[in-house]
């Protein structure tokens, strides 16, 4: 049986790409991980992987847009390819509009880290196909720029599209904003639902031992 393919894109500055490349192994993938200057990728799926591109300092992937690695995932993503994007990979596919809104700084304007429940909105995609409608996991989150905005008639599109994917929440599902994101959400796909974004990182949730293996789950439906 063919393994399903999956490049990692290292910028200066990106620190998940290891635990990015184990999580995909644990569910039987080929992986490779691509130094951002490669302007050829061959995969099935790309991952923009979390981390702190350089160029941040001015905002978010606001530099890294220009690598050309980042030109091939745009290739990867016309032709029809699988994208995701774990926390500064969301922000860089914000950044070249391959998904729509923009991030900003946290509310309260600081880093957060820790583990965060997350309501699933649609699985009506293959990121979130071993998942159901409304189950509640709990995925780690590191950032400080993850207060997702979009405006009134993009977010009205998002949600026509069942593009939304996941929102904050506590253990009851409740909605709870770590960082004053609109609506709460945490993930989004495009409209062609190939195109994955999230500001949680699941592939730090990958090992019940750990304390959670939802992360492992999510990912999982990505490769079968």
């Amino acid at each position: 049986e063919q393994k399903m393919k999956v490049a990692i894109v290292l910028f200066p500055g990106t620190n998940c790409e290891q635990d990015t490349k184990y999580a995909f192994e644990l569910l039987g993938c080929q992986t490779q991980i691509i130094w951002h200057k490669e302007s050829e990728i061959n995969a099935d799926l790309i991952v923009l992987p979390g981390g702190f591109s350089y160029g941040d300092y001015l905002r978010t992937a606001a530099i890294a847009k220009f690598s050309p690695a980042m030109n091939a995932a745009r290739k990867h993503a016309q032709k029809g390819g699988y994208v995701l994007g774990i926390c500064n990979g969301f922000q860089m596919l914000c950044e070249l509009k391959l998904l729509a809104g923009a991030m900003r700084r946290n509310e309260n304007l600081s880093f957060i880290s820790k583990y965060h429940h997350l309501k699933v909105v649609s699985n009506a995609n293959k990121f979130l196909s071993n998942l159901s409608v409304g189950e509640v996991v709990n995925i780690p989150i590191a950032h400080g720029e993850g207060n997702f905005y979009a405006s009134d008639d993009t977010l009205k599109s998002l949600y026509d599209n069942d593009q939304v994917l996941l929102k904050y929440c506590d253990a009851n599902g409740a909605p709870l904003n770590p960082n004053g994101s609109v609506d709460a959400i945490a993930g989004i796909c495009d409209k062609s639902k190939k195109i994955f974004g999230l500001m949680p990182h699941p592939e730090r949730a990958c090992e019940k031992f750990l304390g959670t293996d939802d992360g492992l789950r999510m990912l999982k439906g990505l490769v079968c």
